[in-house]
């Protein structure tokens, strides 16, 4: 690694200018790309105390070993540029967004002669139009044989289209008028990109001029006495309301908007977009990303915008040429672009994107109605995305294979940690002390083996640690002892303890590595406990959530997993895990808590009669405000028990000038 010092320019030399920088490493390669509005205040951060610097930042600038700049204009440039240099050189250190599957698309030609309509999956190609994402296949097919009827663009390859050139006899399909047969000279070439620029057209949302044009030409030809023709051109736009019933209504008509939604932890975050054109959903695209670099969620909203139509105006430079005149950015660009939380260069990226479509563009947050119904449907498919993805990447056994190998050499471990077991404390204030304990075996959830610790009230969170450690390993001693025969070791006999002699002694087995959630003094109370009972044999660490560092016992520094490692991935599972157990549990605890009132101690009021007591009076503060009689008159109350309510409830209540006196037989109050 090379020391930021040996390459830090001097102040003086980097300008105040907007402007993209690049880092490179010692071999020349590009390792980060980045802009600025100031390039001498964004450089020079970059050089200050590296212990200042966020973890991946550090890393980025060690692994540098030079950097450089280009001076733009305006801001807008300097967006464009980044892009630009981002797509060329694919920087390690950058934010790179992935398909989280492959989807099918349906996609033009438009670079060749004749294009071609078909279903393509993988990289874009240039010179293509595409359109979709799809989430099947035969859902374009099914499409795509609706319109052919009105756009009859050619579908063959370009074996079978040369074929039918060389026999001069076209193909069945341009024999039942679903190709306009170019292959034979039935349409030039010029008609035939006519053709496809229609069918672009109406799949990027241009349906109700296509509709209006075929209607009026339905009416002119009735009125000519041409019923055939109307006929046709009837079933022709009945055939385009077809393909449009295929698309889900979900706006007013005439909306044009893309929706993005992200999911996110620390490590990765998944993307979906729907693609809304004239009110419908027309396609869905998801990505996955993970955070090799420390950015917040408005920046990961200005790296997607910057990809998706940065990859369109790519596509479209792609598609025009001599023999294409229109290049579609209306289409492709949206009047309005919904976002979670609005990027970090809100205004740059605007004019950025008014520019690529030639019309005015909206980046906005919805807050309320329609719209924002849809961002939290595309926040649940984002959802969904991440756990799948993480539920993969967890299922794949070389994957645990390596990630248990990272763990090993990274925490000197002489074998790999085969059980794992992390440890979690929740708490309110020091109220409902609760704690977990989840074990992953061989990379996996062992959710049998999963245990929840109530814990002493008002102890503080290393407290807690201790005892929750203390009260496991214990428990392995006498479990382990009970095994083994060891009879001078106090082991409870489960003939006096009323243990069923068949139990499992689940704890008699001790775990490679034991991980509680936090940083350095977590460890140590860990650490202190272990001592206490004298095990020696067993590995912890500590996993500090703040900037994923990963503390071992008596250092003074942590250990820095690499953000892509499949190790760090592991304990973050490991720690999530064990939260969302401990979080379960306190919340269990506390709602029975709230349930419980001054009721529980009334004698002579059980379950049933409490129940029904809150039922009549629908609140403990109502229940205080009546007499006597009333509660008395709830079924099953009777008097003596309504005296014993009262009598508890006295504290909280107004008291009477003095207690009416009833008949204890009858239960009449009497004068």
């Amino acid at each position: 690694m090379a020391d930021p010092a040996t390459y830090r320019p001097r102040p003086g030399e980097i300008p105040e200018t907007p402007g993209v920088y690049r880092f490179r490493d010692d071999h020349g390669r590009v390792v980060y790309v980045g802009k600025a509005k100031s390039l001498r205040q964004r450089l020079t951060s970059y050089f200050a105390d590296p212990a200042s610097l966020h973890p991946r930042t550090q890393s980025m600038v060690f692994t540098a070993a030079s950097v450089e700049w280009t001076v733009v204009a305006t801001e807008v440039e300097a967006l464009q540029l980044e892009y630009a240099w981002i797509k060329e050189f694919d920087p390690r250190f950058n934010v790179k967004y992935r398909d989280d599957k492959s989807y099918p698309y349906l996609a033009v030609t438009m670079g060749e002669e004749f294009p071609r309509v078909q279903v393509m999956r993988g990289a874009k190609r240039k010179g293509t139009r595409y359109f979709g994402p799809y989430a099947h296949a035969w859902a374009i097919r099914e499409t795509v044989d609706l319109l052919l009827r009105v756009f009859p663009v050619r579908t063959c390859s370009n074996g079978v289209f040369k074929r039918a050139g060389q026999v001069g006899r076209p193909c069945l399909l341009g024999y039942i008028g679903k190709c306009s047969a170019p292959c034979v000279g039935t349409i030039d070439a010029q008609g035939h990109r006519e053709l496809a620029e229609d069918f672009c057209d109406f799949m990027s949302g241009q349906t109700q001029r296509f509709l209006r044009r075929i209607e009026q030409d339905m009416h002119q030809a009735a009125g000519s006495l041409e019923f055939e023709r109307a006929a046709r051109l009837r079933d022709d736009a009945t055939a385009l309301r077809r393909a449009l019933e295929r698309n889900a209504v979900v706006l007013p008509d005439g909306t044009d908007a893309d929706v993005f939604a992200l999911a996110e932890d620390d490590l990765e975050a998944a993307v979906q977009v729907f693609h809304v054109r004239d009110g419908r959903v027309r396609g869905q695209r998801g990505w996955v990303v993970e955070k090799v670099e420390d950015v917040t969620t408005a920046e990961l909203v200005e790296h997607l915008l910057q990809q998706v139509y940065g990859d369109v105006v790519s596509d479209l430079e792609a598609t025009a040429g001599p023999g294409n005149s229109r290049s579609g950015t209306g289409s492709a660009v949206p009047r309005e672009v919904l976002v979670p939380v609005e990027p970090a260069q809100l205004e740059q990226l605007e004019s950025w994107l008014c520019r690529v479509r030639g019309a005015r563009v909206r980046i906005r947050t919805p807050q309320r109605g329609d719209k924002r119904a849809l961002m939290d449907t595309v926040a649940r498919n984002a959802t969904a995305a991440l756990t799948l993805h993480k539920t993969r990447r967890a299922g794949d056994l070389t994957t645990r294979s390596v990630a248990l190998q990272e763990l090993q050499e990274a925490l000197q471990l002489d074998q790999a940690p085969l059980r794992i077991e992390c440890y979690d404390v929740s708490t309110i204030q020091g109220s409902h002390v609760v704690a977990s304990m989840v074990v992953f075996e061989d990379g996996l959830p062992r959710t049998s083996e999963y245990r929840r610790f109530t814990l002493r009230e008002g102890t503080d969170d290393l407290t807690s640690i201790h005892e929750v450690i203390t009260r496991r390993f214990r428990r392995h001693l006498e479990d382990q002892a009970y095994l083994s025969g060891t009879p001078d070791l106090a082991v409870p006999d489960p003939a006096e303890s009323g243990e069923p002699p068949g139990r499992r002694r689940r704890f008699a087995y001790p775990p490679q590595l034991v991980v509680v959630d936090g940083g350095q003094p977590q460890v140590a109370a860990a650490a202190r406990a272990l001592t206490e009972l004298g095990i020696d044999d067993v590995a912890f660490c500590g996993l500090a959530k703040r900037l994923e560092e990963v503390w071992l016992p008596e250092q003074d520094l942590p250990v820095v997993l690499p953000r892509s490692s499949q190790g760090l991935f592991l304990l973050q599972r490991l720690r999530d895990e064990a939260h969302r157990f401990a979080i379960t549990h306190h919340r269990q605890r506390r709602s029975r808590a709230m349930t419980a009132s001054e009721l529980d101690a009334v004698p002579g009021l059980g379950p049933v009669r409490r129940k029904a007591l809150l039922a009549a009076f629908g609140s403990v503060k109502r229940l205080r405000e009546a007499d006597l009689q009333q509660i008395a008159s709830v079924p099953g109350i009777g008097p003596s028990v309504a005296a014993s309510v009262i009598e508890a409830l006295g504290a909280g209540r107004a008291e009477p000038a003095s207690m009416p006196a009833f008949d204890a037989a009858t239960g009449e109050v009497l004068e």
